[in-house]
């Protein structure tokens, strides 16, 4: 039996914890150390390792705190291309392909992929039916294309909406009303999406967490993940004043339209 532990962060910020039956953890993306240990002190947690899905600050900040707590000898798992400081066991994946980890003091199988277009090395991990996605898939939308393309963002997310409709979605900002706000501006006539809507307000308004979400929820409502449909395809190519039927393309231009929303 597993536990997943949400500890919120920063603004908008979620750090999770995956929590064995003994009592043992491996934290995913924990940006501020400090939350980390107040958390499993609190909750009588032993964390056993680190998983990290991509080198920005507000998912590795607390690395070295988190090192400096509970022992270098701490497994710090995650992309090998990228420059994170405190990684003890990198993963090296070719782009888009996926591979199996067997953690240290751990007995659930993870499943790791490659999904760049956020960053370039970017990873996901699925523990079981629970997929931590980091800023590739957020509820309603996806993460900016910093550093990869439209193209490779496109693939990954081809890949996360591939994987079983009850996979729960874990990612790592508590963004869904603002990615909805634009995502009804795209799909007006999508009801699931406006369903969707009335429940995250209700959510958001009790002061809970829209997430985790599941994939079967985000290939119905999320537009980085309908480039394909004929609803998608004409908002963008009338915000755009030109007719845009590749779908790598509505998926690009989807996104800078996200960016300046």
């Amino acid at each position: 039996m597993y536990k997943t532990h949400l500890i919120p962060a920063f603004n908008d910020n979620y750090i999770w914890v995956i929590e064995d039956s003994h009592g043992a953890a491996y934290v995913v993306d924990p940006g501020c150390g400090q939350s980390v240990i107040d958390y499993l002190t609190a909750n009588e947690i032993q964390l056993v390792g680190i998983l990290i899905t991509h080198h920005h600050q507000d998912h590795t900040g607390g690395i070295a705190l988190l090192q400096q707590a509970y022992g270098q000898q701490l497994s710090v798992y995650g992309p090998a291309n990228e420059a994170i400081d405190g990684l003890t066991v990198p993963i090296s994946l070719a782009e888009h392909t996926s591979t199996e980890l067997n953690l240290k003091h751990w007995q659930l199988p993870i499943l790791v992929y490659s999904v760049p277009g956020h960053t370039l090395g970017h990873i996901a991990y699925l523990a079981d039916d629970q997929l931590f996605c980091g800023d590739t898939l957020f509820s309603g939308g996806c993460g900016r294309l910093f550093e990869g393309s439209a193209a490779q963002m496109s693939k990954s997310l081809c890949i996360l909406a591939a994987l079983p409709d009850s996979t729960k979605v874990y990612c790592a900002h508590e963004y869904t009303q603002t990615n909805l706000k634009f995502a009804v501006t795209v799909m007006p006539n999508n009801q699931s999406l406006k369903t969707y809507i009335e429940q995250v307000i209700s959510l958001r308004d009790q002061g809970l967490p829209t997430i985790p979400s599941s994939i079967l929820v985000e290939k119905q409502i999320n537009p980085f993940l309908r480039c394909d449909h004929k609803e998608i395809k004409l908002s963008v190519s009338s915000h755009f004043n030109q007719k845009i039927t590749d779908n790598i393309q509505v998926f690009k231009n989807l996104r800078l339209w996200k960016d300046t929303f």
